[in-house]
């Protein structure tokens, strides 16, 4: 095995430098909301104590998951389809000294967005973490991990598909119609589907009578 003793030096005076970081941004709102650490103070503190101590880091490959969900919401101007991106990316970095010894390193981040801004958010909080973890730098009093038993977070729940709501202008309504008239469908089964207002299900039901 290659001994590294410059790379290796420059690591600990990088762990000597950044002692720890304070959680001093709240991200989210409501029950999900947490406090966290801003990317921005996170690679000002590093990047100068990476400098200081001739050190620079490259992603070198990335590897990227993304996984889109998309459902309807009934609002107060009519179905609106809501859509969320999530993203999760493994990148592989090199770090470098000016001794020229280096080393390869992982991180691992994820991100959930309405629209594009996912891949973004992920590469950044596996840049993030990365440099965390690697110089074992405490992040607020003390993590959270260690306040907060896995166990008693709640399990995130997938949305819930709002059932589309039916009326005489929408595209479909006259093939339902055919079809109920026909008996090919039952009012039962459109209304699996469908939200129908009790006068329009008085209407179709007066139709296949």
């Amino acid at each position: 095995m290659e001994l590294k003793k410059n790379l290796a030096l420059a690591v600990i005076n990088v762990m000597n430098a950044v002692k720890g970081m304070e959680k001093n941004s709240r991200v989210g709102t409501g029950k999900n909301a947490y406090d966290g650490t801003k990317d921005q103070d996170v690679k000002e503190v590093f990047n100068k104590a990476l400098v200081d101590n001739g050190l620079c880091i490259f992603p070198i490959d990335i590897k990227e998951t993304t996984q889109i969900d998309r459902w309807e919401e009934n609002t107060e101007y009519g179905a609106k389809t809501k859509q969320s991106v999530f993203t999760k990316v493994v990148v592989k970095y090199l770090m470098l000294h000016i001794s020229g010894e280096s080393v390869e390193l992982c991180g691992y981040g994820q991100g959930v967005d309405t629209q594009d801004k996912g891949a973004g958010k992920s590469t950044t909080y596996s840049l993030k973490n990365l440099l965390i973890a690697t110089f074992m730098t405490p992040v607020g009093k003390i993590d959270d991990t260690d306040l907060t038993h896995s166990d008693d977070y709640p399990t995130p729940q997938k949305p819930k598909k709002v059932k589309e709501m039916l009326t005489k202008e929408h595209a479909s309504y006259k093939l339902i119609v055919d079809a109920l008239t026909k008996k090919t469908y039952t009012l039962e089964v459109i209304k699996k589907k469908y939200e129908i207002t009790p006068e329009l299900e008085k209407e179709l039901l007066n139709m296949i009578k």
